[in-house]
């Protein structure tokens, strides 16, 4: 037997009526059901006023739109620097299989430019004593630099812009520049790139930081083979072969 035609605004009323006890009864229900509330859309009055239960809805409704961005930035940061984890590893395992300096340079760079998006990779290494090579125009533009043993980021201009940059194919914008200290040596690998915004001052030096420290202990370890196989440390080389400005 099928319901009358008047039976449909019966039930739904009995329906709505049900649905509000429940919710007089369980007053706390939006509060563990907060997906319901986000779903929920209240018409404003025509004069324009907010009422009470209209502004609450709003209120949590934003609430509940900025706790979903900040964990989905969460997220995306962690997903950042687990890819960022992941090229530096990558990296380290490529230095650790260098067998000399060119191998290492070139480990750099391949690495920086295709994992880190560099435009240009530079590597320079300096003499052991930097004080009897101070005229050097390649010492003198990073003596501050070395001493204050800390990354650089953000445009250059000057000596150090042309030792390093001053003969790249496409014009470097912006650059980083990682200082390289160990046994002794010291030297600085410089990152550039097109974009003037993509190095600046005010970025993180952290996985820069970690870079540096990796490749100057494995640079070290590969100048002490390379002078103790030719017979003595004033042999070691100023500028790692193969370490051309690119």
């Amino acid at each position: 037997m099928s319901a009358s035609p008047e039976a449909g605004p019966v039930v739904d009323a009995l329906q709505d009526q049900a649905v509000a006890d429940y919710l007089r009864q369980h007053p706390d229900f939006l509060q563990r059901h907060p997906d319901v509330l986000a779903a929920l859309s209240l018409v404003h009055g025509v004069d324009g006023a907010v009422s009470l239960l209209e502004r609450q809805v709003r209120v949590l409704r934003e609430q509940l739109s900025a706790e979903q961005a900040r964990l989905d930035q969460l997220v995306a940061r962690a997903h950042d620097n687990q890819r960022l984890a992941n090229r530096l590893h990558e990296l380290t395992l490529r230095l650790i299989l260098a067998r000399d300096l060119p191998q290492a340079h070139a480990a750099l760079e391949e690495s920086l430019r295709a994992e880190f998006s560099a435009d240009a990779v530079v590597l320079k290494l300096f003499p052991v004593d930097l004080a009897q090579h101070a005229g050097d125009p390649l010492v003198s533009a990073f003596l501050d630099f070395i001493d204050q043993d800390r990354c650089l980021c953000g445009p250059l201009q000057g000596p150090q812009f042309e030792q390093l940059f001053g003969d790249a194919p496409a014009p470097i914008q912006s650059a980083a520049l990682i200082p390289l200290r160990g046994r002794g040596q010291s030297g600085v690998l410089a990152i550039g790139s097109r974009d003037p915004a993509h190095f600046s001052h005010d970025m993180g030096t952290d996985l820069l930081e970690r870079l540096g420290a990796i490749a100057s202990a494995r640079l070290a370890a590969l100048v002490e083979d390379d002078t103790g196989t030719r017979g003595g440390p004033e042999t070691q080389p100023a500028v790692a072969p193969g370490a051309a400005d690119n």
